[in-house]
């Protein structure tokens, strides 16, 4: 069936709120357990009318407009987020280099999105799933400016003959993910002769998050980049010229700078200097809609005076049966580093012993990093688990037999909890402190020492 124009289009995809698939299935996809992109064909033969293809144009190619069923999930705390990436056209190396942004594949396929959310729901059937919502989305003009950088930053490193270091940390918004059965989806990249893992582009599920609070939520972001400032800056550029003012400050000097009040002994007082200091005072950081949906996280570097970290840093908590359940590519640890950011908001204590304000790195860790250190420590944290945590009570607490930070030299795990009464159930039925993620502090050395220079 043939749409004539975008609201003929949008009244027959708004007629889909509150289905399930099992409703709408009428070829029995649904019964093909596994089917790559089956809820997306359902939409397409059994909703829309029109065959399964995989032109290079957009599915409603008269009208310009790609069509993308895309899932969120309601989170513990109840906030909704995206459930993944939204992964949209192959990348031909040899055919994207000799293209501008306007005549890209990206671009050329994907300028105007019909967007169909569907609630995800662990441990009912697929068929039971939801569409809750269908809009027409076109970038905003100010995400299309950093778009444009990102899908810059991705040619010009196939250009420099750099495809098989691409990695989803390299950009804000526009990824280049990985797409393939597996490690050997290979394809040859113009500009050398080593074969590059087959990426397409796609929306962070971090931009994706924010679309879907922004939509069904109704959630308001705030910028702190207007359009003006983006066509000619960088987001990290941006944000070097908002702080580099402060350097040599203590947190009170730069709150009088800023005519606000602050507690520097208090954990909210960094986060409210940054919100102020970027212009959206009184605003949570992860309401940043450059931060939200480029998935930019801040951390605070305590430095002593001979520069050396105070501590080693924490992350995230760890869900030991998740680890068990889950494989290497799609493992929680490795996409949080893939597809997060981290500002580093860096102090140094003086001579005086005052902590003063050294400047900021925004930084992601290394494909390289990842794939190797990190993998080798999320491949023994697995092997501990199936073989026996052994815990070992001593005069400092208890003991575990977790790699230590001595590993790899860039992470460890240790406790992470209110008390040593906040525990969690192991696997094998033994109860152990709340584990966390912490990157090592000789390890945030390295990435920080050039802070200042």
């Amino acid at each position: 069936m043939k749409y004539f124009n975008e609201e003929e289009l949008l009244l027959k995809a708004k007629q889909a709120r509150g289905k399930t698939f099992k409703e709408i299935d009428k070829y029995n996809r649904l019964s093909k357990k596994g089917a790559t992109g089956a809820l997306g064909n359902i939409i397409e033969e059994s909703f829309f009318g029109y065959e399964v293809n995989s032109k290079a144009e957009a599915d409603f190619s008269n009208l310009g407009i790609e069509l993308k069923v895309t899932p969120f999930k309601q989170n513990k705390n109840k906030t909704l987020s995206a459930k993944e990436r939204l992964v949209l056209n192959i990348i031909n190396y040899m055919e994207e280099v000799q293209k501008d942004f306007w005549s890209s594949s990206f671009w050329e396929k994907n300028n105007k999105l019909l967007l169909m959310f569907y609630e995800w729901k662990p441990n009912i059937d697929r068929g039971d799933y939801r569409i809750v919502e269908t809009i027409l989305f076109t970038f905003p003009e100010e995400d299309l400016e950093i778009i444009k950088k990102d899908w810059e930053y991705i040619v010009n490193k196939i250009r420099a003959g750099e495809a098989h270091k691409l990695s989803e940390g390299d950009t804000q918004y526009l990824g280049a993910c990985t797409k393939g059965a597996n490690k050997n989806s290979l394809r040859q990249q113009p500009f050398s002769d080593i074969p590059a893992m087959q990426r397409a582009y796609s929306l962070k599920t971090s931009y994706m998050t924010a679309l879907v609070r922004q939509i069904i939520l109704k959630e308001k972001l705030v910028k702190f980049a207007n359009f003006d400032e983006l066509k000619e800056k960088t987001i990290e550029q941006l944000l070097h010229e908002k702080f580099s003012p402060y350097i040599g400050m203590s947190m009170q000097e730069m709150a009088d700078k800023l005519n606000i009040k602050i507690n520097p002994k208090n954990r909210a007082a960094v986060p409210n200097l940054i919100s102020a200091l970027l212009g959206v005072k009184r605003t949570k950081l992860d309401k940043i809609s450059e931060f939200a949906k480029a998935n930019i996280q801040f951390k605070t570097v305590r430095l002593q005076q001979n520069g050396r970290p105070k501590e080693s840093m924490s992350f995230v908590n760890i869900d030991f049966y998740e680890i068990l359940e889950e494989n290497w590519e799609n493992s929680f640890i490795r996409n949080y580093f893939l597809e997060t950011q981290i500002l580093f908001v860096v102090f140094q204590y003086d001579e005086n012993n005052v902590l003063r304000f050294k400047g900021i790195k925004l930084w992601h860790m290394p494909v390289e990093t990842i794939e190797n250190e990190v993998f080798e420590y999320w491949k023994e944290i697995r092997r501990v688990l199936k073989e026996g945590v052994i815990l070992k009570q001593t005069k400092k607490g208890v003991e575990n037999n977790f790699p230590k930070s001595n590993f790899n030299g860039v992470l460890h795990v240790r406790p992470k909890g209110k008390d040593a009464s906040d525990k969690v159930k192991l696997p094998d039925g033994q109860w152990i402190t709340k584990q966390c993620y912490w990157l090592n502090a000789d390890y945030i050395y390295e990435i920080v020492k050039d802070i200042g220079e």
